[in-house]
């Protein structure tokens, strides 16, 4: 019996190693109880993995007196856009134990790019693929500490009949490891909503006017829920809400899944073997569409991008029209 528990131990230790992903799926015990009714793969729910690897983060960096913010985020991208009654997926969450409160809200993922060398390119309603790198606009999982905050101005847009000035805040992400890129890649979180300029006019007495007095112009485009260029999206709501909770007081950020899970999946994908017995996790109902996932490494990657943008001709400056 004692022979049997030590050759499971040594295959559960070298699997991990191989996987780089916990092999157990199951809830930690040392879950605080309110927690527990929270963790499972249903909507609104943290899968066990997430869960264990976001308070494992946060509470080494809570020791190494990194962060002192009372919660700390998360996020599993393996997830579906689209819930079963229609409203944006729940994958991005907020949990404080200290005040005995879970969140789960929508979130965005990188939509990829489809070039003539590589197609890695993700659909509407789940990720297949992943990468770290630079231009790929894909989303990379792994460890992060939110940092400062910036708000620049994106131009006016029609409200009730009057032109407003539009702002977005941007929070950056301080990364290590796979994600320690994060800052070269602008790889940060902010609301799921742009501005689609459409022309400019002249509006002199702005503090935003160019040279000549103009000003761009054009229709706000939400789009929570779907996908981005590679940063973490949120709604407008849950973005005044998070932004305000990590302004000043920086906390960590998980994101699921990492390298070593995706190649992992893929590997079980490929071999035909059970996820849940190999003790890796994917969204069923994801892994039943993109069929497997994939992890594109920088090193494969980056000099494909880098060929796809020399190879770009010349364009000349954008010059908006004048608004009619």
């Amino acid at each position: 019996m004692l022979l049997n528990s030590l050759r499971l131990a040594l295959t559960i230790m070298i699997f991990a190693a191989l996987s780089g992903s916990p092999p157990s799926m199951a809830a930690s015990s040392n879950i605080p109880a309110w927690l527990q009714k929270h963790v499972g793969t249903g909507e609104g729910q943290i899968a066990p993995v997430v869960l264990e690897r976001a308070r494992a983060l946060y509470q080494q960096k809570l020791r190494q007196g990194q962060v002192r913010n009372p919660c700390y985020l998360a996020k599993d991208a393996t997830r579906p856009s689209t819930s079963r009654n229609g409203a944006p997926g729940q994958r991005f969450y907020v949990i404080c134990e200290r005040q005995k409160t879970f969140r789960a809200v929508s979130s965005g993922y990188g939509n990829g790019r489809k070039l003539k060398r590589a197609n890695f390119s993700n659909g509407r309603q789940c990720a297949k693929n992943f990468s770290n790198a630079e231009g790929s606009k894909l989303t990379m999982g792994g460890s992060y500490v939110t940092a400062e905050t910036r708000t620049s101005f994106k131009g006016y847009y029609s409200q009730s009949g009057k032109r407003q000035p539009f702002h977005r805040t941007f929070l950056l992400f301080d990364g290590e490891g796979d994600t320690a890129n994060a800052r070269e890649r602008a790889i940060g979180g902010h609301p799921a909503v742009f501005l689609k300029w459409q022309c400019r006019y002249k509006n002199p007495k702005s503090p935003y006017a160019d040279n000549e007095g103009y000003v761009p112009y054009g229709k706000l485009v939400n789009y929570t829920g779907g996908r981005s260029n590679g940063c973490t999206t949120w709604s407008q709501s849950a973005s005044s809400k998070i932004l305000s909770l990590v302004e000043g007081n920086p906390t960590t950020l998980y994101i699921y899944p990492e390298s070593g899970d995706i190649d992992a999946v893929a590997n079980a994908v490929k071999k035909r073997k059970s996820l849940s017995r190999a003790g890796l996790y994917w969204n069923a109902s994801c892994l039943k569409e993109i069929k497997a996932p994939k992890f594109w490494p920088k090193r494969t990657l980056q000099p494909i991008i880098n060929e796809w943008r020399q190879s770009l001709p010349k364009q000349p400056p954008m010059e908006l029209p004048i608004c009619k």
